[in-house]
């Protein structure tokens, strides 16, 4: 499904190979720097009309709505009128459906959907933007630590949320236990390379595996 053979892209990626099939959930692990989201960004690229993609940085329209934010993730698929119409008032279908989606990020769809996202606190800011990539309705889920800004509970929740609605899941993440009790396949990345790639199994049981998160951050 993603492949790249020797890829380099300047001194930010370095003779980068990989291979991901459809179905697997990958985290990526690494220092700030180190190569994560420039991997996430080219992966990104080979496919980005099919994919349900959340950047770090959440790329919102701060004059608009949480609604309309959340909206966006879906503009591609419908006519312009369409989108226009539900600009100048929400449409039923979409209006429940991203409600509903809403609660289940852990925001109030009575107050928080109808603020504009300069209003947002960061926590809730980062939870618009992973529900505009849900909205998206994708098979595979692209993330650059989309859950940095929230206390442990809510981020367990929503890691359980984003697997479990989509079939292939790659997330850049900060928090080693969160990859290794949420997903199959951990990749770690230093300085442009891919240092490991390793069932995430092994690196629980095995202390030689175990030793290569560590080796990540010195």
């Amino acid at each position: 499904m993603f492949k790249l053979d020797h890829y380099q892209l300047d001194d930010r990626l370095n003779d980068i190979t990989l291979n991901i099939n459809s179905g697997e959930k990958v985290a990526l692990l690494g220092p700030s720097g180190g190569g994560k989201t420039s991997l996430l960004n080219v992966l990104h690229q080979q496919c980005a009309d099919q994919i349900a993609w959340c950047p770090q940085e959440h790329g919102l329209v701060e004059a608009l709505s949480g609604y309309h934010n959340m909206y966006m993730g879906q503009l591609d698929q419908h006519y312009a009128l369409y989108n226009l119409a539900n600009l100048i008032k929400p449409l039923a279908k979409p209006k429940q459906a991203i409600s509903e989606l809403s609660v289940l990020l852990g925001l109030d769809p009575q107050q928080d959907l109808w603020k504009s996202v300069s209003q947002l606190s960061g926590g809730q800011r980062q939870r618009i933007g992973i529900g505009r990539a849900l909205f998206r309705q994708q098979e595979s889920f692209l993330g650059d630590e989309p859950v940095s800004s929230l206390d442990p509970v809510q981020a367990q929740q929503i890691l359980e949320l984003i697997l479990n609605r989509h079939k292939t899941v790659i997330l850049a993440l900060h928090n080693r236990q969160q990859a290794l009790s949420n997903f199959d396949r951990i990749i770690g990345i230093k300085a442009g390379r891919i240092v490991f790639d390793s069932p995430a199994k092994e690196l629980i049981k095995n202390k030689y595996q175990a030793g290569l998160l560590d080796s990540l951050y010195e």
